[in-house]
């Protein structure tokens, strides 16, 4: 069977690494016009900067923080053709700082999508990639929104970017009553305000009267699996150092991690900064660290094993979000899963 590859250099999502030289920079090579950037500095501590084409550039969120949107103008000042260009902002571009920055491709600004009780500003669709972001405006009432993906999403990541408010996470693997928050540790909590205990359809996702779902200015980032390309699940640890093999049907690029049962950190792994096992450099979504190291998984041909005990990763109960690296895809439109 002949297969063509639909990731190659990250058709839709790609890490891309770099070091700041504290003027302006245009960082290339990501691929692709990344439509939602996030960037973390990793020699020291900063903020976690999230821009998508949507809100537009130099407008930052921080999923560390709760806080409204800032207007960087050192901050990601231009999308382009494969990459982006940043200005002198120490979150961005310090002289000699390093940066990890994490890439995905929606479809430009968008258009208002009609699907819901809320109309949205603009959402921004890949269905393809599965990958979509709406910006609306709450009202503070039960309500729905069109997310364009055609497919019910996975995953849908929620910030008020008008008010100080956390952020939300809705995980299909925890359901439609519980919520996480992206900015702190706290475990899967039961919240019928976030999304009015009801799940997703393949058109609209529906949010209560919460304001970090359905108040002020909202942005709404949603991720429906795509075979091969991307997989949203669960696991359970077994608090043993040779630990849980999580099976994803390729071999991971990046992947989040979020323990639900008890309070932890949300870790972030790719291939980039880690570029062979075992994977030991992390960042935290949730805390403006810089890289960590722990010596913590590897990651497989078909998904990723676990090397520890440890709570963090392996004793409990856990969601996590993970990339494909290059997936081949044959005529038939599978992908293949081994290497």
């Amino acid at each position: 069977m002949a297969y063509t590859t639909i990731n190659k250099s990250g058709d839709y999502f790609n890490t891309k690494l770099y070091t700041g030289n504290g003027g302006t920079q245009s960082i290339t090579g990501v691929g692709f016009q990344s439509d939602f950037t996030w960037i973390k500095r990793r020699d020291t501590t900063n903020n976690h900067r999230v821009t998508d084409v949507i809100r537009g550039v130099t407008k930052e969120i921080y999923p560390d923080d709760p806080s409204a949107q800032d207007t960087r103008t050192g901050g990601l000042t231009a999308f382009g053709s494969d990459g982006f260009t940043v200005g002198d902002s120490a979150g961005y571009n310090a002289n000699s700082g390093t940066y990890a920055s994490w890439n995905w491709k929606a479809n430009g600004q968008g258009s208002s999508n009609t699907d819901g009780s809320i109309n949205t500003t603009y959402t921004s669709v890949n269905t393809t990639a599965g990958f979509s972001i709406s910006k609306y405006t709450g009202t503070g009432s039960t309500a729905t929104v069109g997310h364009g993906l055609g497919v019910t999403p996975k995953m849908i990541i929620f910030k008020n970017t008008s008010s100080s408010v956390d952020w939300r996470v809705y995980h299909e693997a925890l359901g439609n009553t519980h919520r996480l928050c992206l900015n702190d540790t706290s475990a899967s909590t039961d919240d019928d305000s976030a999304f009015n205990d009801t799940s997703p359809t393949s058109t609209v996702f529906t949010v209560g009267g919460s304001s970090s779902t359905n108040a002020g200015t909202m942005i709404a980032y949603c991720f429906a699996e795509k075979t091969g390309y991307s997989k949203f699940g669960s696991y359970v640890g077994n608090n043993n150092a040779d630990g849980t093999f999580v099976y994803t049907g390729f071999k991971p690029a990046w992947i989040m991690i979020k323990q639900t049962s008890d309070t932890n950190q949300w870790f972030i792994f790719d291939n980039k900064r880690n570029t062979f096992n075992p994977e030991t450099l992390y960042l935290q979504a949730n805390t403006a660290d810089g890289d960590n190291a722990f010596t913590s998984l590897d990651f497989t041909s078909n998904g990723f094993k676990f090397l520890t005990s440890n709570a963090a990763f392996n004793n409990g109960s856990y969601i996590y979000m993970a990339f494909a690296e290059a997936p081949l895809v044959g005529t038939n439109n599978i992908p293949a899963t081994a290497r």
